[in-house]
């Protein structure tokens, strides 16, 4: 008679929950995660953030079990070694630079000074950052502190990377270079949760969602089964750019657009086919005709709609 030899789940929660007194943020969640990538969907307030937290050992359950990597999470710091984490929120010395910032946080893992420069400088260069690597972060702009953010999230080569939200604010071109990086560490073996309130996002990395909303996890499985769902709704894009009349000019062009409008320095457009359009957008951020695109967002409005009507039904 032979052992189960089936692979332990990356994360499992058993009837978690977690409140902040009388708040509930996560309500009796019980979900396998397994190996590969796995993308969290909902919009804000959904639970998202919370979970993660929970995941990486920064809340405690209040009550419920987890483990993260066939391990308890709570009290055990050995584990978080093998976890990689790249925050929504930023926390910086801005006064060091990317590099010095990549160094310190790896000495205090415990590597060498060499070797800490080492995978400091390694982790920069696959997250395009090696240009500013002797910059002040005080001086990155949002897209460079994303990205200096995922470089300290990979440079100890965790086993489990835990991304929430790590496109935001990211032009087109760095966030079609940060999918492409996302999808090498999964093909080599690393395991990923990534969190967004962005379908289209998920969908470039992976098909398999856990779909959250008010805590809960409404449903688990293949992205695609919710994509007619959600492309239903029109799809609102934020988009901050160094001339934005002259690219509203070349987009409005085209059938998909339903809608723009301006506010200052920053463009909003509906569209109908979301890939269609975000497509089209990087095209033209790799060919520069339109001038330089600083900053893509995706309002949480998208999503919220779909959910209203996923509850109500």
């Amino acid at each position: 008679m032979t052992g189960d030899t089936s692979p332990v789940p990356i994360v499992a929660t058993d009837h978690l929950s977690k409140w902040y007194g009388q708040v509930i943020g996560l309500n009796d969640i019980s979900v396998s995660v397994g190996q590969g990538v796995t993308g969290l969907l909902g919009p804000n307030g959904a639970g998202k953030s919370t979970l993660l937290k929970l995941i990486t050992g920064q809340l405690k359950p209040s009550k419920g079990g987890l483990r993260v990597l066939g391990e308890n999470v709570w009290g055990n710091p050995g584990l978080f070694r093998r976890l990689g984490l790249c925050p929504e929120q930023d926390a910086f010395y801005d006064r060091m630079t990317g590099l010095e910032w990549l160094t310190a946080l790896l000495r205090l893992q415990g590597y060498s000074e060499r070797e800490s420069r080492d995978r400091a400088l390694s982790a920069l260069e696959q997250v395009d950052m090696q240009a500013a690597a002797g910059k002040r972060i005080g001086a990155y702009s949002k897209g460079m502190r994303q990205r200096v953010k995922l470089a300290q999230s990979i440079a100890h080569s965790p086993d489990l990377l835990i991304l929430d939200e790590p496109l935001s604010g990211m032009d087109p071109l760095a966030r079609r270079k940060t999918i492409r990086l996302l999808r090498g560490l999964a093909v080599s073996g690393k395991n990923v949760i990534v969190s967004s309130h962005v379908l289209h996002e998920i969908e470039a990395l992976t098909s398999n969602i856990l779909l959250m909303h008010n805590g809960r996890v409404l449903a688990e499985g293949n992205v695609h089964q919710i994509r007619d769902l959600i492309d239903e709704h029109p799809h609102t894009v934020c988009i901050r750019a160094k001339h934005p009349r002259e690219l509203a000019r070349q987009l409005v062009a085209h059938e998909d657009l339903l809608s723009l409008r301006f506010d200052g320095d920053s463009l909003f457009v509906q569209t109908a086919k979301p890939d269609t359009f975000y497509a089209r957008l990087t095209g033209m951020a790799a060919s520069d005709g339109s001038g330089e695109i600083m900053e893509v967002t995706s309002p949480d409005d998208n999503l919220q709609a779909v959910f209203d009507y996923l509850v109500k039904s």
